[in-house]
């Protein structure tokens, strides 16, 4: 895989690096793919697989900030109400 696929890769959506690797799947499992074609797909997947995941991190990430967030904000409000 070169530097290009790999920028291209990075530009896709989650949504559309998933359907991307379901398409790669299918065509491993369907078999009948040269050793070469197969292993290029199979280098396909991987890197779909990781940028999905980071994306999917990155998600997991911002939900984790918003929720310690809202908790602050809500110990704080129950301490300036007690006061």
């Amino acid at each position: 895989m070169n530097e290009e696929q790999r920028a291209e890769i990075e530009k896709l959506t989650y949504e559309q690096a998933r359907d991307q690797l379901v398409g790669v799947v299918q065509k491993l499992e369907a078999g009948g793919l040269e050793l070469n074609a197969a292993v290029q797909q199979w280098e396909l997947g991987e890197a779909l697989a990781q940028h999905a995941q980071k994306l999917l991190d990155e998600v997991a990430q911002k939900l984790n900030e918003v929720q310690e967030s809202q908790a602050q904000f809500q110990a704080n409000a129950g301490t300036q109400a007690a006061e």
